[in-house]
């Protein structure tokens, strides 16, 4: 997550997903044979992370590397998913693979420093929850729902920085994250964990990492590393950047040394990710004291403080990269990733009659206007009809997962809810342009004999019969 350059700010927060190890939920929809590490090669990397507390930033934005060093942003640095859930903002993702490399989960921080909360707000009645999507491809994303991980926590103030590992030997996935509570006659941040099958449900949370005294902390990541004499490896943000070695979970941890060195301060955020090609990682830290964004710190032993370093041979593409997760493609998976995310096609739905004016949102109202600013209130993405693939549905570029549907006939842009009414509301059959067989028109698909028209510069759902209202009802769908 991201903290304010005051060190007498609320704490930091960070996020990562790894840690495992034996409490039993059902082991629900997922376990499989092998771990996907195991099914082929990895061939590129996904970074999953957000931008800043500017407008829009505080969402989930992806890019990819084909070296793990030099990043290019996706979706035309666009949102790429955007939740309309708790505190209507997300920070610190962590995308969670599972065993048999054919579900997905996004777990994130609920919180939307960007709203105007302060962080001592955010830190002591903030939400308790995190935001969650599923998919099977990585590409096309569930619904997001909130998980109450603090919910049961005494006077839980918020639940930040969601990490997660699959321990194999468990059956389930070990969530961790930081939440700001009192235990021991102490308030401070501490690290708390649970178990899960789904990231729906979770057993009762314990506290996981707890310093000693009144130091808090937030950021915090564990990799499975197998080398140079530890199975684990864990980089926390305390007054620098600690790396620790453990070869157990659940057991104790040895302090090999921090990165005072390499870093100086104002670092946070750790993110591990292992190169494809070879036995080294890269360890990313958030320089959020000057706004910089990732840099790398490379080591060949994670086990070997001393030989960590640093390199200038990396470059983040154009979005700033905050506190977030990287992982490793298969050939498979970066194959749908690109095909998706790497060249989009947006839309403008351009009115026949009033030509300088294009289909926008604007306060999720729906209406046609010239020179819309920003343009991308006026994109969608085209997409299969949510009640029927042979049909159409417009999905907003800016607002992600939000979509144009039909209320009482007239048009608003709705966040996807679950149900067949929403589906069939936002659902439309292209045919040929009623004022032009060269443009086109749209009806609904659960009142197919109306028509989206404009009126008054409005967008309704009306059935057409004059010359006006055929002019009205017909669009050109541009790039």
């Amino acid at each position: 997550m991201s903290t304010p350059p005051s060190p007498h700010t609320a704490p930091r927060l960070s996020r990562r997903g790894l840690i495992a190890a034996a409490a039993a939920l059902p082991a629900a929809a997922l376990l499989p044979a092998s771990p996907a590490a195991a099914q082929t090669a990895y061939t590129g990397y996904l970074m999953a992370h957000f931008i800043g507390e500017g407008s829009g930033g505080e969402q989930i934005y992806l890019a990819h590397s084909d070296n793990g060093l030099n990043w290019t942003d996706l979706n035309r640095g666009q949102i790429v998913l955007r939740t309309p859930l708790g505190t209507k903002g997300v920070r610190d993702p962590i995308i969670v693979r599972n065993p048999a490399g054919n579900r997905y989960w996004i777990v994130a921080t609920d919180l939307h420093i960007g709203s105007g909360t302060s962080w001592n707000d955010a830190a002591n009645s903030g939400s308790r929850n995190l935001v969650v999507w599923e998919s099977t491809d990585l590409v096309n994303w569930s619904i997001p729902w909130l998980l109450p991980v603090a919910a049961s926590i005494g006077d839980a103030g918020d639940a930040w920085a969601p990490e997660a590992i699959w321990d194999a030997a468990a059956g389930n996935y070990l969530l961790y994250w930081a939440t700001n509570s009192t235990l021991n006659g102490i308030k401070k941040h501490r690290i708390w964990s649970a178990r899960t099958t789904d990231f729906r449900s979770i057993t009762t949370p314990q506290a996981y990492i707890n310093p000693a005294g009144t130091e808090g902390l937030i950021d915090t990541q564990i990799i499975e590393a197998n080398t140079g004499g530890y199975r684990y490896y864990r980089a926390s943000k305390t007054s620098q950047i600690v790396i620790e070695g453990s070869n157990s979970l659940t057991g104790s941890w040895t302090r090999l040394g921090d990165l005072a060195n390499l870093t100086g301060g104002g670092v946070e955020g750790p993110m591990w990710a292992k190169f494809n090609d070879r036995n080294e990682w890269a360890l990313w830290l958030d320089q959020y004291a000057t706004g910089r964004g990732y840099m790398p710190v490379l080591t060949t032993n994670p086990a070997a403080v001393s030989g960590y370093r640093t390199t200038s041979g990396y470059g983040l593409g154009g979005n700033l990269k905050r506190h977030g997760f990287v992982l490793n493609l298969t050939q498979a998976e970066e194959t749908r990733v690109l095909n998706r995310y790497q060249s989009p096609v947006f839309n403008r739905l351009q009115s026949y009659n009033y030509q300088d004016r294009y289909v926008r949102h604007y306060n999720m109202d729906v209406r046609i206007d010239p020179g819309v600013s920003p343009a991308q209130d006026s994109q969608f993405r085209l997409v299969p009809g949510l009640a029927a693939s042979s049909a159409v549905s417009f999905e907003s570029v800016n607002f992600p997962g939000h979509f144009l549907r039909h209320v009482d006939y007239d048009f608003v842009l709705a966040p996807r809810a679950s149900g067949g009414t929403f589906n069939a509301d936002a659902t439309f059959n292209r045919v040929a342009g009623l004022a032009d067989s060269s443009w086109s028109s749209f009806t609904s698909y659960n009142f197919p004999t109306r028509y989206i028209r404009h009126y008054g510069y409005a967008l309704r759902l009306d059935p057409v019969s004059t010359t006006q209202e055929r002019a009205d009802a017909t669009f050109r769908v541009t790039t």
